[in-house]
């Protein structure tokens, strides 16, 4: 059957096939366009060819394409949509469009679409271009479960004036009971079901589940109405570091710790109504409060192993004491000590004469001040004086962590966490193997099925410990660029600046923002 012919070729359909013939070579191919423009149906599936065959005459008819239905129903791989694609010009659309629209119902029910057929305006339909005809309805993946956890006090100290006094307080210590809620976890929901064009369900997923994150050797799960509850093994102080709760033993001292107590050594929080007498150590795998407000003199070492410290008055070092926390140091004032901070150090009101080591140094922006000594920061010292009149040498110092020595811990730490992992998935699937016929077990493989439960709660305990090591050291990284020194009043002459290799000695009083800017410290 002849579609097109012309002086040049003509065009042949036969058995859905497209042929050319050509009678006379010289045909441009550019003009070939409006002949497929006229006719839709025909589909090129050999462009090279055909421009050969436009420029060569031939004794037999060459298969340059296909010949296309009228109406067809493409169906995606998911079985989700379905799209209606007319083969015919605008004119044959606008004037068929009732053939079409039946033409549209039989493949519909040829195709046993029957879910989420749309009504469609036909005569908005384009040649060639597919038309949404069926669309089917997704599944809702189920909500994610929902952790909640006891809100604690924030741990910020409040500076009040008042007349000729000064207070610097906080909530420190926040004290349960055995068996307190610590938080509760509502469960992934399961998803709602989809439909597809077909009218098959589609099953949902359920919703993402989230582990409640905490100290096992302090609190534990139950299930209650439904939800998983988290509560305390004993009656103690409740923290959160890095994500994760935990209930420490508490030691609470009446009076000071001194010849009546001899030194302190805890396996929990310590408070203490008093102070710490001079020559006296307190040390804590917990928080430690010191709330007496005349502060500590003279004490040798004050040292938290995994908490933070909070001092509510000031210190006085006599050169003498020692104060260290894994976390943070909150404390009035400081003299003449040395005081050693994992994450930040609080000084209320100045530090005079004392070293300071922490990852961030923050005095007080308004009134604060650190003369004499030194000051050495990871990321950032804040402070609104520094050094004095007479020129007293203060050092402010910011060691940055070197990028290449932290880029190879991340992964060495992320390899190790990766194998943890897989042997968690080797252990989970031990134990879901026997757990269906645990009924069948003897006293000996229950034993050992037990050892296997205890090595994964401590891998996952390790693993879990891992993991916000090397979030800390990413975050460490990550604020190795903003490294700097801000002074927001008065930084004095003699005050020494360092923040990585570049330093300097300033010789006027200023102020600001001192940073690394374009290789060069801004002072």
């Amino acid at each position: 059957m002849v579609i097109y012919e012309n002086h040049f070729f003509e065009i042949i359909k036969e058995d859905r096939k497209v042929y050319i013939h050509t009678r006379k070579p010289g045909f441009m191919l550019k003009d070939f366009e409006t002949i497929l423009r006229q006719h839709p149906r025909i589909k090129l599936t050999n462009f090279a060819l055909l421009k050969k065959e436009l420029n060569e005459v031939t004794d037999k008819s060459i298969e340059i394409g296909i010949w296309l239905p009228s109406i067809m129903i493409e169906i995606s791989r998911d079985k989700m949509s379905a799209s209606l694609f007319v083969y015919e010009t605008a004119e044959y659309i606008k004037e068929n469009v009732q053939s079409i629209q039946n033409r549209v119902q039989i493949l519909l029910a040829e195709n046993n679409i029957t879910h989420g057929i749309l009504n469609v305006n036909m005569e908005s339909i384009v040649t060639s271009k597919a038309t949404l005809i069926a669309q089917g309805t997704p599944p809702v993946q189920g909500n994610d479960a929902q952790i909640t956890y006891l809100e604690l006090p924030e741990r910020k100290p409040v500076i009040r004036e008042d007349g000729k006094a000064d207070y610097y307080d906080m909530n420190f210590i926040y004290e349960i009971e055995e068996g307190a809620w610590l938080g509760e976890k509502i469960h992934a929901q399961p998803g709602t079901p989809g439909i597809n064009i077909f009218g098959e369900s589609i099953p949902a997923s359920f919703g993402r589940d989230l582990p409640l994150k905490y100290d096992r050797k302090s609190a534990y799960e139950v299930e209650e109405d439904g939800k998983t509850v988290l509560r305390s093994k004993i009656s103690g102080v409740v923290e959160e570091h890095e994500g994760m709760v935990s209930v420490n033993h508490h030691l609470p001292i009446v009076g000071d710790v001194g010849i009546e107590t001899g030194n302190i050594e805890f396996n929990g929080s310590v408070s203490i109504k008093g102070t710490v007498q001079p020559g006296f150590s307190v040390i804590a795998n917990g928080d430690i409060s010191i709330e007496g407000p005349e502060g500590v003199s003279g004490a040798k070492l004050i040292k938290s192993l995994y908490g933070d410290i909070f001092i509510r008055g000031g210190i006085f070092g006599l050169c003498e004491t020692l104060v260290e926390a894994a976390g943070d140091i909150f404390v009035k004032h400081v003299n003449d000590a040395h005081l050693v901070a994992g994450q930040n150090l609080n000084i209320g009101f100045y530090s005079l004469g004392s070293n300071l080591s922490a990852h961030s140094i923050l005095v007080d922006e308004r009134k604060g001040k650190i003369i004499g000594g030194t000051a050495i920061a990871k990321s950032t010292i804040v402070t609104a004086c520094t050094g004095n009149r007479l020129e007293r040498p203060t050092e402010l110092i910011i060691n940055s962590i070197n990028k290449a020595q932290s880029l190879e811990v991340i992964q060495y730490k992320a390899s190790l966490l990766k194998s943890m992992q897989e042997d968690m998935v080797q252990l989970e699937s031990q134990i879901d193997r026997i757990l269906p016929v645990i009924h069948t077990l003897t006293q000996r493989q229950l034993a050992a099925l037990e050892i296997t439960k205890q090595k994964l709660a401590s891998t996952k305990e390790t693993a879990q410990n891992l993991d916000r090591e090397i979030k800390q050291l990413m975050n460490d990284l990550r604020e190795v660029s903003k490294a700097e020194i801000h002074v927001t009043k008065e930084a004095y002459p003699g005050t020494y600046i360092q923040i990585g290799k570049k330093s300097t000695v300033l010789t006027s009083i200023t102020n600001g923002r001192f940073l690394i800017e374009n290789g060069e410290l801004n002072v």
